[in-house]
């Protein structure tokens, strides 16, 4: 197993202990229904009181088209599918960030490549060994925990269910701090942008990875975020990141939350600091 490869592998071994949607099947009010009572995620997008889309729900990144990771990343990852939780399906984005580049057109810099290498060749330094939080790039693109959205006009509650983590993206018109303390999460102010909420957080510390093969990032990030309800059961989520300190310039990548109706998210806890002392690495 390549370095890389070793990297990610122990990110699979905790996840996939993860089950989903602790009331199962309980009917989500306000669901728009087919006449054989299964949602219909193709309906229009709800609208709260202030006109705008309703982002609220529980959402899940949209799975990775069959072959995908294997063409991007070799067939490796398949000794971690286990029922009812296949990693060669997850977005190509949770395992790398730059995975529309070609290596060498990867607009990184040489500091920040070489510290992903050094990443990558120890599973005991990924932040999720050690049962610190993902951050939010990661969290954001995880196929296999959802997130939970909870709307109101002067706040959005952003709850992923990975490490029990939770953001708050205010949208009263506040800007974002001008000296904050560097926070795992950051801070989170947004806009609407038409039909389009727009978040733009900053104040991030530099501890956690923007991916399983270790790409970092620096306290000088900011990251955009732009949600787009195109109707009841799709969020389409672009992201933007920009760290002048470690890459040569801003990038950006789409993904698709689907939504998980009739479902809520679980209670999350770390136990695999325990496992630290058998993980490859330094």
């Amino acid at each position: 197993m390549s370095g890389q490869q070793t990297g990610i592998a122990f990110i699979f071994t905790g996840a996939l202990l993860c089950a989903h949607a602790q009331w199962l099947n309980y009917p989500s009010p306000g669901t728009p229904r087919t006449r054989d009572g299964k949602p219909n995620l193709a309906a229009k997008a709800p609208r709260g009181t202030n006109g705008k889309p309703d982002l609220s729900g529980v959402w899940q990144t949209e799975l990775s088209p069959p072959g995908e990771i294997e063409r991007l990343f070799g067939d490796e990852l398949k000794a971690f599918v286990v029922p009812g939780d296949d990693p060669t399906t997850f977005s190509k984005y949770f395992l790398n960030i730059l995975a529309d580049f070609k290596p060498e057109e990867a607009p990184i810099r040489p500091e920040a490549a070489e510290l992903a290498r050094k990443n990558a060749a120890s599973a005991r330094d990924n932040p999720s060994t050690q049962c610190l939080p993902q951050g939010v790039v990661r969290a954001d693109v995880l196929s296999y925990n959802p997130f939970k959205i909870l709307q109101t006009p002067g706040v959005t509650a952003i709850l992923y269910e990975v490490d029990n983590m939770f953001r708050q993206v205010y949208t009263d018109g506040r800007k974002l701090p001008a000296d904050p303390q560097p926070a795992w999460l950051g801070y989170s102010v947004g806009k609407w942008e038409g039909d389009t909420l727009v978040v733009d957080s900053a104040g991030f510390n530099d501890r956690s990875w923007l991916d399983g093969f270790g790409h970092p990032h620096s306290e000088a990030l900011r990251l955009q975020e732009r949600f787009h309800r195109r109707d009841f059961g799709h969020l389409d989520l672009q992201l933007t990141i920009d760290d002048a300190k470690m890459y040569t310039r801003p990038f950006s990548i789409k993904v698709t939350e689907v939504l998980l109706p009739d479902t809520d998210i679980l209670e999350y806890v770390c136990e695999h600091e325990t496992d630290r002392a058998h993980l490859p690495g330094r």
